[in-house]
């Protein structure tokens, strides 16, 4: 029994000291995670203060002037970013927060911001910018744009971090854009080498950078790419992998040069930001951006100078004698003519006032189904607005018919667009071609014989609308329409006003259009004896 107790005894014993060891153990553990809350608390807290700071600076250039704060495609670009990515980050630092009624708040607010979605779109809104302006990464990062003068990108703030370059590189390389994404890591990696600091590391840059190269075709610069990033991050997998790859690759190049007898030291390594564009579905692509950037044109002064001006009274038009239209001609041959003073301010702001709550994804119809669809190659916003919804609706479709000549108890309702930062309409016809006889089959009223559109703003860069098949460039210029015909008295297309809205660079532009159509035209605008009458 004696041994009995005195082994109880020390079992109880070892037990306690076990016991208080753990306890001591988790104690001193709740200690060390009591002393790191608490840092963490502060760090969250100063976090917190710097991310109240910084949004101090960005909502106040952005409240005291948002039209032109959100005119730089940048600062729009950011804001997308900063919404769905970035304030996503502060929601999960506060989220073990008791500030209750914070989180209840952004949590609510929460369903209105932009999603992945509308983050890469607007990131692929500023590479179809840098295309077609021909915008280097470099001015681009640091907001500096044409015609905006040295100090753009200061005005707002308006730059890119290695990390939003290293974002952008990265939407370009999840869509198999190589192109763009070596502009953009090779942008990220430029910045972090000048000594900014960054969430995104060297080799993860790399790593996409050497890839995206050897894509593009550049297998020694991809070779090279990767022996840096072997250097820097030994262990890394891919790496390793893809650098055996390519210096086979590279090695059989080499073998079949030297037995090909080809001289080495003449083959020049392709450099960092010399890759063509690869070539995409669109043929007139060059021509189409020369002339958005006010390049190509093919207006000779010969041909200008028979351009001319008058007031147009709609052949006596009741409404049109006291105050003809003022009429400029912007093109000769096919003819296209400027109406000034064609809408007021206040016409246009109860259009833009009527329009703006019902604005969604502007759509195209499909040439074979005559469906409204949305099409990767017209980003803008549109609604369509009834005549009698509003005198000022009524006023602006009486206007366009008495100057023009024209019924518009045929035409499509009223269309208004918003073409926001990098918002295009890419090349297009407004009339349905032979292969496509039931575009407008559902409507009942024939082809569009002409199109009527209204400029509701300026645009302080890009917009312009333009012509590649015969190098027209028209600028928006506001309370001003420009009208042409689609199609020849015949009745046959005229292919030649294939036509497109360039991305607007900086600014918001504002549009109204009227399609007119063939049917109630017979009398106004009788057919001609040939085709091309």
């Amino acid at each position: 029994m004696q041994i009995l107790a005195v082994t109880v005894w020390t079992t109880c014993c070892i037990c306690c000291i076990v016991e208080a060891e753990i306890f001591t153990s988790i104690e001193r553990e709740v200690v060390q995670s009591l002393k790191e809350y608490i840092q963490a608390e502060e760090s969250k807290l100063a976090a917190v203060k710097r991310w109240a700071n910084k949004l101090e600076v960005l909502t106040h250039a952005s409240t005291s002037d948002p039209e032109g704060f959100l005119a730089h495609p940048v600062n729009a670009y950011k804001l997308m970013k900063r919404l769905n990515t970035e304030w996503s980050e502060l929601e999960s630092l506060v989220l073990n927060d008791p500030s209750h009624g914070f989180i209840s708040n952004i949590s609510v607010h929460r369903q209105y911001f932009p999603d992945e979605e509308d983050e890469k779109g607007a990131a692929k809104a500023l590479m179809r910018l840098q295309d077609t302006y021909n915008l280097d990464s470099e001015s681009f990062s640091k907001g500096k744009l044409p015609g905006q003068g040295q100090n753009s990108g200061v005005r707002y703030n308006a730059f890119l971090t290695v990390d939003d370059c290293f974002d952008m590189g990265k939407t370009a390389y999840n869509e198999q854009d190589y192109y763009h994404a070596v502009l953009w890591m090779q942008q990220a990696l430029r910045q972090m080498d000048a000594g900014e600091e960054a969430k995104a590391s060297k080799a993860d840059i790399l790593d996409y950078l050497s890839y995206s190269v050897y894509q593009m075709g550049d297998l020694q610069r991809a070779t090279e790419l990767t022996r840096r990033l072997v250097s820097i991050d030994p262990s890394h997998q891919r790496a390793g992998g893809n650098l055996r790859y390519f210096e086979r690759l590279l090695a059989k190049e080499i073998r079949e040069m030297v037995r090909n007898k080809q001289d080495l030291a003449k083959e020049k390594p392709i450099q960092l930001g010399t890759y063509e564009r690869p070539r995409d579905y669109l043929p007139e692509r060059e021509i189409y951006e020369a002339l958005c950037r006010g390049e190509g044109v093919k207006m000779t002064p010969k041909r200008r100078s028979k351009l001319f001006c008058r007031y147009r009274d709609g052949n006596r038009n009741p409404r049109l004698l006291l105050k003809p239209m003022k009429e400029e001609d912007e093109w000769d041959n096919p003819h296209i003519v400027r109406y000034l003073e064609a809408l007021s301010d206040e016409e246009i702001e109860k259009i833009k006032e009527l329009a703006k709550p019902r604005l969604a994804r502007a759509t195209v119809r499909d040439p074979k189904t005559g469906v409204l669809t949305t099409a990767h190659y017209r980003v803008s916003k549109s609604a369509w607005l009834e005549g009698d919804e509003d005198p000022v609706i009524a006023r602006v479709n009486q206007r366009i018919e008495d100057v023009t000549g024209l019924t518009v108890d045929t035409a499509e309702l009223l269309q208004v667009a918003n073409y926001g930062v990098g918002g295009q309409y890419e090349p297009h016809f407004d009339f349905s071609r032979k292969d496509e006889p039931d575009a407008f089959k559902s409507l009942g009223t024939g082809n569009r014989v002409a199109t009527y559109l209204n400029y509701m703003s300026d645009v302080e860069a890009g917009g312009a609308t333009v012509f590649p098949d015969f190098g027209a460039a028209i600028w928006p210029r506001k309370g001003t329409a420009v009208f042409w015909y689609n199609l020849f008295r015949s009745g046959e297309g005229d292919y030649r006003t294939r036509h497109a809205a360039c991305p607007v660079l900086v600014g918001s532009k504002w549009v109204s259009n009227k399609w007119i159509h063939e049917r109630g035209q017979e009398f106004r605008r009788p057919c001609g004896l040939t085709e091309v009458d």
